[in-house]
């Protein structure tokens, strides 16, 4: 069953998500005269939680003629560093049109050991080409996700740091036999920086 967000703020006092954001946020104050600057929303919905994205680091991939990106070998010299930058919008990453990017999540998350949830996109971004890969975080698993991006548009594109990236979704079922936790899983008590694949 798909928990609501009565159950999520019950699950976050316990520390299932931190820091945690009770409403939706799409607006932040930019000065102490009442001036507000919109954002791409945070927070708290009915039926899930959008986490931001950190700006502490984001990687793209980049073209190394001759190479091929191997999960079992992988060459963190596949990837470049994409510098923070700032404007009157906000702080935000650029994905080259056609890129694949790997960013970090801001939140960090504690699983219970009979959920699962599982991570999708925001509209605001799949309208401007911007998908997310659907990421499951497994009963039991703790830290921040490291979160991947396709810019499938033929331009350029931001994506917001401290802004809302991707939304949550907690479901329920019977409590399983082996937990992530439990069998030590590969990705568990990842920290706020992207971690690569492992195998």
């Amino acid at each position: 069953m798909i928990k609501n967000d009565r159950w999520i703020i019950e699950q976050a006092e316990t520390g299932m998500i931190a820091p945690f954001e009770p409403s939706l946020i799409r607006s932040v104050s930019v000065d102490g005269n009442g001036l507000k600057r919109p954002v791409v929303s945070y927070g708290l919905s009915s039926y899930g939680y959008d986490i931001r994205l950190s700006p502490a680091e984001f990687l793209v991939f980049r073209h190394v003629p001759g190479t091929v990106v191997n999960p079992k070998r992988f060459n963190p010299h596949n990837l470049e560093p994409v510098s923070l930058q700032s404007d009157e919008d906000g702080d935000y990453f650029v994905i080259p049109a056609h890129s694949y990017g790997l960013g970090v999540a801001l939140e960090r998350l504690q699983v219970p050991e009979n959920v699962t949830v599982i991570c999708i996109g925001k509209s605001t971004y799949a309208r401007i080409g911007l998908i997310a890969n659907l990421t499951p975080a497994e009963a039991g698993w703790r830290g921040h996700l490291t979160l991947e991006f396709s810019n499938s548009s033929s331009a350029d594109c931001r994506i917001y740091a401290n802004e809302g990236v991707v939304q949550l979704l907690f479901l329920e079922g019977m409590p399983c036999e082996v937990s992530y936790e439990t069998r030590r899983g590969k990705y568990q008590d990842q920290a706020e920086q992207v971690t690569l694949a492992k195998v």
